[in-house]
């Protein structure tokens, strides 16, 4: 078994409601509820660290392919967000819009659009996902 991460996430929750501490190669995060369910938003909610990997994940790719291409495109924003639609079955849209902070070309526009659906995690969203889970 290859796994892409070289430590594990590793996460705990103890007596305070849904604060969530999680470890990763580098130190600690805080995941928590916003206080309108419970929490005491300490910390961003999983949905919220869902798409953040997402945000985090396109960005990079888009920055790398940006200056291999040597394109004077100095930032991008992006924001995202998502809804579930039931059909039959619960389907989860996630809408990820892209600014730059200058115009770019429609060819541009084109390339960095195919570039953002070809993160690592846009891939893993959209292939099947089987979670293994074990006490």
């Amino acid at each position: 078994m290859n796994f892409l991460l070289d430590q594990p996430v590793t996460a705990n929750i103890e007596t305070t409601l849904y604060k969530v501490t999680i470890q990763w190669r580098n130190g600690i995060l805080i995941a928590d509820e916003p206080a309108t369910v419970g929490g005491q938003d300490l910390g961003p909610d999983p949905y919220t660290l869902f798409l953040s990997s997402l945000a985090a994940c396109t960005l990079s790719t888009l920055r790398m392919y940006i200056d291999r291409k040597g394109w004077e495109i100095p930032s991008i924003s992006i924001n995202l967000n998502m809804y579930q639609t039931v059909d039959g079955t619960v389907t989860t849209h996630i809408v990820r819009n892209l600014q730059f902070d200058q115009t770019i070309t429609e060819e541009q526009k084109e390339r960095l659009l195919l570039i953002a659906k070809k993160c690592p995690i846009s891939k893993i969203l959209e292939n099947n996902i089987i979670i293994n889970t074990a006490i």
